[in-house]
């Protein structure tokens, strides 16, 4: 009973939930202080309740009750399975006996409220042939059950149970057969099963398992992962697969195919109603995802979603009418259909997304950027963009109104933008520079850029916007932070007011932007960047006695192992002995004993003179590499490892200038480091010289310059040692 209750309540927060949450007056990640039209929505939702209403008429069931014998033969049955005493044999032959006793009462028994659950273990523990012989019989009443509240899940029970059973080669006809019975049912009165809530679900299921994709994916259930707007923003790492849907079997394509067709099958009218019904919406988004790559299918299915002509018989390819045009844009106010659009253009083939870009959005973009729902449908054109030209055309009409779409809580088409301009290489220098004059007046200094992105919407909805400071104890905002680390994805070349705005900060807030789960993704974007090492340093150092705090943290355990990754063996040590001042505390932590391990503190605290060796020597190994392969080249961040004796003297001025300022003691380590450094600049010093000399003497004797140093991994370097500290790609 509990877990049904449970089960229940997840659907009842299931349809509370489908459409995105509104937050002060907005949805997602941004905030629109405009109200809504409220004639516009009331008049909507009358005609969507007063069209739901009818479908509901038309499925009502005359449902039978239960005889008491039935229920209590059931009951008996989950008695017996909870007591654990039956062995796996005879519970088979139990479960297939019991479905055998529901032949002609499917829908009652499915339907009743405890018995369903009865039936949800039995169609999980039975064999394929009796769960597929259940269906069978169901197939008429699938719909009805479907759409119950208890019945879905008994639905979406036997869905999943014919799933396991595909990994048998020799039961892919069986469950051919028993999912056709079952399409075949939903296809007589597809707007029923489609536009209820919990028939939606179960629709959704039957959708992924005919094309074979995972059942649990949650890009499949309307639901935006992280992957996904890693995605669209271009921050995806490149060894993420490209399509986030699972297939797990070749599914039944020709199943997926007539059910698909049934449901789309219906009049223009029809189809406007499901345009924007939520439940159906979210149908034939979850069918769009599945069908992602497969251009010809897509070119038919998008124009009937869109109620347009899907091609001109005199001319080839897809073609949208004016007046269809005018529809899609009225239209993209609303929720449902606005989810719907975002998923049609980032399916979409490019001639039917040109087709889209030019007659429904081109010289409208900035009007439905200000609107809360269809602002999200332009960041999905805009991350879509397939071509310089596109990006031109978005530019132009998005250019002049940066300030304009930050002030009204608009931010998140601002991100995609930046965001395509580096992935299009196009209008990345104009696109940075719109922002900063978004940002500071052209009086104002450019040194406020990243506190105040960092802290977006503080600064946009301060009174008096020239004296805004600093916002202690305030929580960064989302997109303000995404902003930044699109930013530092770009050229340092085009983004240094923005490296020195973050660099300048003081070291307070430095700390505090650490401490941020979303200021601490800052760092480690700018840490991650191309930008000149010194400052990177300059940055680090600002953290000095803070680093054992920030490792006890989970997000600042990964911005502590940036840091240690980015700077130099002297940083390094510094780092090392902070964390072994907390080692107790941060082994007991989630990441600890990784971080730990990481940076081999164990090895630190026993043998530091090894440690420091280890450490030298992957700058040297790393050192070599670049002199082989060339350092210069863009997929080579440029702060990775400093060899060169003045960085490392520089280093340690600055960490000594550090520890003053604070008033911290130097550790032992460190003064271990300059003594062995002074002696290695000594040695290093007479070395020079020498080679000097001997060069000097021996082009005086051949009258020929001297030879260039071999490259690493040269061929002359075959067949001999090289350094056992390998690196690591």
């Amino acid at each position: 009973m509990g877990q049904r209750e449970k089960s229940s309540n997840n659907h009842s927060s299931r349809k509370r939930g489908m459409g995105r949450k509104d937050q002060k007056g907005g949805r997602g990640f941004d905030r629109d202080s405009n109200k809504r039209n409220q004639s516009g929505d009331a008049a909507n939702v009358k005609a969507v309740s007063k069209k739901q209403s009818e479908f509901e008429h038309q499925n009502q069931f005359v449902r039978k009750e239960i005889d008491p014998e039935t229920s209590k033969y059931f009951s008996e049955i989950a008695n017996l399975f909870d007591s654990n005493g039956v062995d796996l044999e005879e519970r088979a032959v139990i479960c297939g006996n019991a479905l055998e006793e529901t032949r002609g009462r499917e829908y009652e028994i499915a339907t009743d409220y405890i018995i369903s659950h009865v039936l949800e273990t039995l169609l999980e523990g039975c064999e394929l042939d009796q769960l597929c012989s259940f269906l069978r019989n169901s197939a008429s009443v699938f719909p009805a059950i479907a759409m119950d509240r208890s019945g879905s899940h008994v639905a979406e029970s036997a869905l999943k149970s014919l799933a396991t059973h595909l990994e048998n080669p020799d039961a892919y006809s069986v469950i051919e057969e028993a999912l056709h019975s079952i399409c075949k049912g939903i296809v007589d009165k597809p707007l029923e099963m489609i536009c209820n809530c919990y028939g939606s679900q179960v629709l959704r299921t039957l959708l992924c398992l005919c094309k074979g994709a995972s059942l649990d994916s949650p890009e499949l259930r309307g639901a935006k992962s992280s992957k996904a707007l890693a995605k669209r923003l271009n921050l995806k790492m490149p060894h993420l697969d490209e399509n986030n849907i699972q297939f797990s079997h070749q599914g039944f394509p020709d199943v997926f195919s007539y059910l698909l067709s049934g449901i789309l099958n219906c009049s223009r009218k029809d189809m406007k109603y499901l345009q924007v019904d939520q439940y159906s919406s979210l149908v034939i988004q979850t069918a769009l995802r599945l069908m992602v790559k497969e251009d010809n299918e897509l070119l038919e299915i998008i124009p009937l979603v869109l109620c347009c002509n899907s091609a001109n018989r005199e001319e080839e390819g897809v073609h949208i009418e004016t007046d269809v045009a005018k529809d899609i844009l009225e239209l993209m106010k609303d929720n449902s259909f606005s989810h719907l659009v975002e998923v049609i253009l980032e399916v979409a083939p490019e001639s039917l997304y040109n087709e889209l870009f030019h007659k429904v959005f081109k010289n409208s973009i900035y009007d439905l950027s200000l609107d809360q729902r269809a602002n999200f449908v332009i960041q999905a054109l805009i991350s879509n963009a397939k071509d310089q030209d596109q990006m031109g055309l978005i530019w132009e009409e998005l250019a002049p109104r940066f300030k304009d779409l930050l002030e009204q809580g608009k931010s998140g088409v601002v991100a995609f933008l930046l965001s395509a301009s580096q992935r299009l290489q196009s209008h990345e220098h104009k696109c940075l520079e719109a922002l900063a004059d978004a940002l500071c007046s052209k009086n104002e200094s450019r040194i406020s850029l990243s506190p105040r992105l960092l802290f977006l919407d503080n600064y946009f909805y301060s009174q008096d916007k020239s004296s805004w400071e600093w916002a202690p104890g305030a929580k960064m905002h989302l997109m303000g932070c995404l902003i930044l680390q699109i930013i530092f994805k770009f050229s340092s070349e085009l983004i240094q007011p923005y490296i020195t705005s973050l660099t300048s900060m003081k070291p307070e807030y430095t700390i505090e932007t650490t401490k941020d789960l979303g200021g601490a993704q800052v760092i480690e974007a700018f840490l991650a960047s191309n930008a000149a090492t010194k400052q990177k340093r300059r940055l680090i150092i600002k953290l000095r006695g803070h680093f054992g705090e920030l490792s006890l943290h989970t997000s600042g355990s990964f911005t502590v192992e940036k840091c240690f990754d980015a700077c130099n063996v002297a940083l390094r040590e510094v780092i090392a002995t902070e964390l072994l001042e907390v080692k107790a505390d941060l082994s007991k932590t989630k990441q600890g004993p990784y971080l730990l391990r990481k940076l081999d503190i164990d090895g630190y605290a026993y043998r530091p003179d090894q440690w420091k060796s280890r450490q030298e020597a992957k700058q040297s190994t790393y050192n070599e590499f670049c002199s082989a392969f060339g350092s210069n080249k863009s997929n080579f961040p440029k702060n990775t490892f400093v060899s060169d004796a003045a960085e490392d003297a520089s280093q340690e001025i600055e960490v000594e200038n550090t520890r003053n300022e604070s008033d911290h003691p130097p550790t032992s380590g460190v003064k271990r480091q300059r003594e062995e450094l002074a002696k290695d600049k000594n040695v290093s010093s007479a070395g020079e010289k020498g080679t000097k000399q001997k060069k000097s003497k021996t082009n005086e004797a051949t009258d020929k310059p001297a030879t260039k140093k071999k490259p690493f991994l040269s061929g002359e370097m075959i067949g001999k040692n090289r350094h056992s500290n390998k690196l690591r790609i």
